[in-house]
């Protein structure tokens, strides 16, 4: 069996054990679907990226949770490129093509810039539960929008934010992919966000870079600014700059590599 390699890689970080880790593994052309299930469970990270290339179009790309496939995902993303460039397998921009059509990442001032497609919330009412999973009162709320993928709710300042506490099981049973929590930031940065997806077997997101497809067309449009600069409150925390393009986000941050290995678990288990 030819080895199959394999990292971890801690994404919109500035150093190790920050950011959001993913992993990035670089299967057999026309492996399995059940397979690459298997390896993203076995990974246990919020989003395992599945790359392989596509002549000279560039990467094809497959994010996977550890219960399963997603239409878009930043941070894993930004791990993919990250480790194409630092393993020499291409130079230059990169195009990956994904569920949610062609995504271009360039390099930097040191980092990385992802090109997304913009998803702009509108607003709505709460579904049934969403505050009571969440641990809101109506009260705390300012918004409720709705995304392609998500619930977005805005609440009056960080510390709210914070101290969000939710019920996952509750959040579970909303059909969508996630919910996320946002109001502005205290001080540098310009908003703040926390986000959840326990039905797609992520509670809660260390930094979701497909959620800032929403929030920066959001903010931009609250505060007057194209440009902005984001934090993802979670426990590890993790800074993004963000710009609103017309019906593109771009987002910028940065990347570490923590581990680089050989996958040892042949497609034929599937």
């Amino acid at each position: 069996m030819d080895a199959i390699p394999i990292y971890q890689v801690d994404a919109f970080a500035e150093r190790p054990f920050e950011g959001n880790p993913a992993a990035v593994c670089f299967p057999p052309v026309g492996v399995g679907d059940a397979w690459l299930q298997r390896v993203a469970a076995e990974m246990n990270l919020s989003e395992t990226a599945f790359l392989w290339r596509e002549g000279d179009r560039g990467w094809g790309l497959r994010w996977l949770t550890p219960a399963t496939e997603v239409d878009l995902c930043g941070h894993a993303t930004l791990a993919s490129a990250h480790v194409i460039w630092e393993t020499d397998r291409a130079d230059g921009d990169l195009t990956f093509h994904t569920r949610s059509g062609a995504l271009i990442a360039r390099r930097v001032d040191g980092g990385i810039e992802l090109d997304f497609p913009a998803t702009p919330p509108e607003p709505t009412d709460a579904p049934p539960g969403l505050l009571e999973a969440l641990g809101l009162d109506a009260s705390q709320v300012s918004s409720v929008q709705k995304t392609r993928f998500d619930y977005l709710v805005v609440l009056e300042d960080e510390a709210a934010v914070r101290a969000v506490r939710p019920t996952m099981r509750a959040l579970a049973a909303i059909d969508v992919r996630g919910a996320m929590v946002t109001a502005p930031g205290d001080g540098e940065p310009d908003f703040v966000s926390r986000f959840f997806a326990p039905g797609a077997g992520v509670d809660e997101d260390p930094v979701t870079g497909s959620a800032h497809c929403a929030l920066t067309p959001y903010w931009a449009d609250a505060l007057g600014r194209t440009t902005l600069r984001a934090h993802q409150a979670s426990a590890r925390g993790g800074d993004l700059e963000v710009a609103l393009d017309g019906d593109r986000v771009r987002l910028r941050g940065r990347a570490v590599t923590v581990l680089e290995g050989t996958l040892r678990a042949p497609p034929n288990l599937a």
